[in-house]
């Protein structure tokens, strides 16, 4: 264990020297192979990724009402987890312009992938994860053409308008819900009426978690013109929205399995969890937000993203073997933890 803690350790300082390196590099020099892979990396935010994967893999589960064939387990939670990380270079590539006032660090602006590369890139992802999505059903495929809508929508339109980007993320992360639901091969006449409520919790997490990320970019979505919540509102508003927002996806998420009687009691166990990191993110928030730093906002997103990986494993606790749920909870939250650690900093310039 000692071992592998230096290790993690000796690997993120190596990643610090080169971003430092980097930040006096010209831009007319060429970069290194691990230069570029690491830029790539940076681009896939695996902290991020995984969250999009579990909700469809939940709406597979829950749709099934236990642990669907392995093809589809699999299929549920890659193809979304790749289709993620084409919408993070679609996104990154739309918004170079934006990033190069005040985020020249990250891969594009800092000539470590090219614009044309950041493309390419992109659409190899994005035609993989559809052409996939062949192996499951035709609605897969529809939802595949949604999501993609979805996410050039926000970069390009919602994204500087307030609350209907944050709202806009909402619906991508409830896009990726149907598809794990219609990926175990159900019609829409089949579905039963707990999962399209369960789905407005997914839009209210989201909605809450997009805007509370923003918090950190503020003073750069300023100069841009992206008139975004916390940039129009300020940061006590958006904690105050984000409370409620909070409030009401968890009453939603409590109150619609006990009503519908459809999970077990181990979600209910893991939900305690949950509870005990919105309580620590809340607190930390209140204390903290008059005097915050952009250091210090990259931190309330960063409960979230630990808080929505319990989230999302509870609900797996609930409807599949108690062990396979574990090994998927663990898996999950090691690559989160891990990839936060190494990588957030370096790609948000802090």
């Amino acid at each position: 264990m000692q071992k592998f803690k230096i290790l993690i350790v000796n690997l993120k300082k190596e990643i610090y020297i080169s971003w430092l390196r980097l930040k006096l590099k010209p831009q007319s020099q060429t970069f290194s192979i691990k230069e570029k892979l690491f830029a790539h990396l940076e681009t896939w935010r695996p902290y991020t990724f995984v969250w999009c994967g579990l909700v469809s893999l939940v709406g597979a589960c829950l749709a099934y009402n236990g642990t669907p064939s392995f093809r589809v387990m699999i299929l549920s939670f890659f193809i979304p987890l790749i289709g993620w990380i084409a919408s993070l270079y679609a996104s990154d590539f739309l918004d170079r312009n934006l990033d190069a006032i005040g985020k020249k660090h990250r891969p594009i602006p800092s000539g470590r992938i090219s614009s044309k590369e950041a493309l390419i890139t992109g659409s190899f992802f994005a035609f993989t994860g559809f052409f996939l999505s062949f192996f499951l059903t035709i609605y897969n495929v529809l939802f595949a053409i949604i999501v993609a809508i979805l996410v050039i929508s926000y970069t390009k339109i919602f994204k500087s308008k307030g609350i209907f980007g944050n709202i806009n993320r909402g619906f991508i992360t409830i896009a990726a819900f149907f598809y794990g639901i219609f990926s175990v091969n159900q019609s829409f006449s089949e579905i039963p009426m707990y999962l399209f409520l369960l789905a407005f919790v997914f839009l209210l997490h989201d909605t809450n978690s997009n805007m509370i990320g923003a918090i950190r970019d503020v003073k750069g979505d300023k100069k841009g013109g992206y008139e975004t919540f916390p940039v129009k509102h300020g940061i006590k508003k958006s904690m105050i929205l984000s409370f409620i927002l909070t409030v009401s996806w968890f009453f939603l998420i409590i109150f619609i399995p006990w009503y519908y009687q459809f999970l077990s009691l181990h979600f209910y166990l893991i939900m305690i969890v949950d509870v005990g990191i919105l309580i620590i993110f809340y607190y930390y928030l209140m204390k903290t937000f008059e005097h915050h730093t952009r250091k210090t906002a990259l931190r309330y997103h960063e409960f979230f993203i630990i808080e929505r990986i319990t989230l999302a494993s509870a609900l797996l606790f609930g409807v599949i073997d108690v062990a396979v749920a574990a090994s998927i909870f663990i898996f999950s939250m090691i690559v989160t933890l891990l990839s936060q650690y190494i990588l957030r900093g370096r790609y948000e310039g802090v």
